[in-house]
């Protein structure tokens, strides 16, 4: 039977748990892919450290460029991350003639546009169904299961880290600070958790998703991005009490005037499912014209869920070894004449409803007056609430929540609004989308 040879960059979490689903498996791949698929070779930081994976079979090195130059490695599984060295290294592995399989959502987001054509000069390719939302298998999902369809829309929650500390807030009423330490004791966070409670990792990711539901080139630097480190305990109880739960969410939407790319705290009615994914799980809600609306779910990260989506990778990539180039899965689901540039919307063109917090004086025709900033910007308001002031308060919190409507007009309105005596504080925005 053919052997397929497979060179791991990392073998932490991750390669550790590619490694160890690939050796606990390989009878039932052989079966699936008709050759054995056997990992020779891992570069390691550490030669000593304790490891998920059974070690004895394999060449480790501290070298990561001896992998991708060994002539007798077929695929290159690049799980180090980053985007400099891991970029480096992945080039060379191209160059080299080594197909490509990653979990890097940073390398893909930010350089992904060379690497597939160098990929493509090359006649290789590169996998990285891993890259977003762990074991889901949402690239394929919106790559192949869904291209008949054109996609208006998807939202996702595509970052563990930002979902368990809202998921802890909102149950708990427990504050920011105080669950970004126990995420970070858990190992959910990192040490330097800005990527995760900022909005960066799942900006990435979302850049990922869009280029693929739209054909448009990898456009990270067009992402509008605001993270989670701001959010009030106040805001996300007064959320439920009005019937909503705010989460982090990833949304690409095509409209008419362009694409709106952007990652922010929303509001979604309490009902709808996306609504009731907790903890660190991920789940990526996709529209299609066709088909409607989809839900993908499932565990965003670990050790072997996204292992199973980086073995998957490979047994594509080894099924497609002998495939001639033109029966081969675009990297990007759309061929490579057909990859677009399309206008991508600033924040001020967003279309969306909002959450509004105010507070304000507890005076005689306040409400009069906020409400005439709105009607003066011709924006709708689907409710209002007043709350009672708290004792030594000297103002109340005014809530409304607007019909949808555009961004810009939004902003002119809060900036009326905090100009006015009576408004004690800035204002809160949060997003609200209702996805029917």
């Amino acid at each position: 039977m053919k052997s397929i040879n497979v060179g791991i960059l990392g073998l932490g979490t991750v390669g550790g748990g590619t490694a160890l689903v690939l050796q606990r498996n390989a009878e039932e791949i052989s079966r699936r892919v008709g050759c054995r698929v056997t990992v020779t070779s891992a570069s390691v930081r550490s030669l000593t450290s304790p490891r998920l994976c059974d070690c004895t079979q394999l060449k480790l090195t501290q070298d990561p460029f001896e992998i991708v130059s060994d002539t007798s490695i077929d695929i290159i599984v690049e799980l180090i991350g980053g985007d400099t060295l891991a970029k480096d290294l992945v080039f060379k592995a191209i160059e080299n003639g080594k197909h490509i399989v990653t979990a890097n959502k940073a390398l893909i987001a930010l350089h992904g546009n060379e690497i597939f054509a160098a990929a493509d000069a090359r006649g290789v390719s590169v996998s990285y169904e891993s890259a977003v939302a762990g074991g889901i298998s949402i690239i394929k999902a919106i790559r192949e299961g869904l291209a008949g369809n054109r996609v208006e829309m998807l939202a996702g929650i595509i970052n563990g880290t930002g979902n368990f500390i809202l998921t802890e807030m909102r149950d708990k009423g427990r504050p920011f600070e105080d669950v970004l330490t126990e995420a970070q004791e858990l190992g959910y966070a990192e040490a330097d958790p800005t990527f995760d409670v900022e909005g960066i990792d799942a900006a990435h990711k979302l850049t990922i998703l869009a280029s693929i539901a739209f054909g448009t080139p990898l456009q990270f630097e067009k992402v509008y991005t605001e993270g989670i480190s701001a959010l009030s305990l106040i805001d996300v109880a007064y959320a439920e009490e009005l019937g909503y739960r705010i989460k982090h969410l990833g949304i690409a939407t095509s409209t008419d005037k362009g694409l709106e790319l952007r990652v922010h705290p929303t509001l979604i009615p309490e009902k709808r499912l996306l609504a009731n994914v907790d903890g660190v799980m991920n789940a990526v809600l996709v529209k299609g014209d066709a088909v409607g609306n989809t839900l993908h779910y499932g565990a965003g990260a670990g050790a072997e869920p996204t292992a199973s989506a980086v073995v998957a990778d490979i047994l594509d990539v080894v099924r497609s070894i002998e495939c001639p180039a033109q029966s081969k899965v675009p990297h990007l689901g759309f061929q490579a004449g057909s990859i677009i540039e399309q206008t991508v919307k600033t924040q001020d063109q967003f279309e969306s409803a909002y959450y509004l917090r105010f507070d304000v004086k507890d005076v005689a025709g306040v409400m009069s007056k906020l409400s005439a900033e709105f009607a003066a910007q011709n924006i709708s308001i689907e409710a209002i609430t007043q709350k009672e002031p708290k004792q030594g308060q000297n103002f109340v919190s005014v809530i409304f929540i607007t019909q949808r409507t555009i961004e810009g007009l939004v902003d002119k309105a809060i900036e009326s609004i905090q100009a006015m005596d009576e408004v004690t504080t800035g204002a809160v925005k949060i997003r609200v989308e209702h996805f029917n």
